[in-house]
């Protein structure tokens, strides 16, 4: 009997740790879930003071490092991105002798606090960015905007889905391709079809292939009739009988 109850405590003192065990940790997992939501929210109200300024055009030779280089010392930049120019007129200024780097077309600029990327475009834009004299946007302008309630992933958002359009024409166009091949290779095999079966039949029919004759026979011109004779007429009288008129 003694046996029984100790083995009952002992289950007791088994199941109440693993209880305590159980409790413990889903304690835990809530201080992280909350560690977590706190952590997001304090992002969140970053993202919101942050500005984003939008370049409509990029001068030439400068990239991303430079650019950051350059609006660093107005203020505290946490990203920034530059569009690619089109590869085609990259070929063609390669091909005409130009610049054989990178350049880009547009850019956007995100600043720390959104007053200060305020500050920025109003200050900046339309002015010449200077520098050294020696470098190739010394008198260049600015052309920078504020982009108001503008965010980040609104960005991201935009760029993801011009890069998926893209994909799209370039896999259309690349299916386009493929079926102007195979139809035709398939017209080739058909060609070649056709010419080994004209041949297999010369083979069999030796087929006289020397260019046709064509024979002229001398004609005979019609004959006219030369006599002049009148053929014969009904009277007036005949002609009125029959018809009943009056002569």
């Amino acid at each position: 009997m003694a046996t029984e109850e100790e083995e009952l405590a002992v289950a007791r003192a088994n199941s109440e740790g693993e209880e305590d065990t159980s409790l413990k940790e889903a304690v835990e997992k809530d201080k992280r879930k909350e560690k977590r939501k706190k952590r997001l929210l304090k992002e969140a109200e970053k993202a919101d003071r942050r500005g984003v300024c939008y370049l409509s055009r990029v001068p030439p030779h400068m990239d991303p490092l430079k650019l950051r280089q350059i609006l660093s010392q107005y203020g505290e930049i946490q990203r920034l991105y530059l569009t690619p120019e089109d590869p085609a007129a990259q070929v063609r200024r390669k091909k005409s002798g130009g610049f054989r780097g990178q350049e880009f077309s547009e850019g956007w600029v995100e600043f720390t606090d959104k007053k200060v990327a305020k500050r920025v475009a109003r200050m900046l834009n339309g002015e010449q960015i200077g520098g050294s004299k020696r470098s190739s946007f010394y008198y260049d302008l600015w052309n920078i905007k504020y982009l108001s309630k503008f965010k980040w992933d609104d960005l991201t958002e935009e760029i993801a889905y011009k890069n998926a359009i893209r994909e799209q024409k370039l896999a259309l166009e690349l299916s386009a391709a493929k079926r102007e091949r195979d139809f035709y290779l398939s017209k080739v095999d058909q060609s070649k079809a056709l010419s080994k079966i004209e041949e297999r039949l010369k083979k069999k029919q030796k087929v006289d292939v020397r260019p046709k004759v064509m024979r002229q026979f001398p004609q005979k011109k019609p004959v006219v009739n030369e006599t002049g004779e009148n053929k014969a007429q009904l009277s007036s009288d005949i002609l009125a009988g029959v018809f009943g008129g009056s002569s």
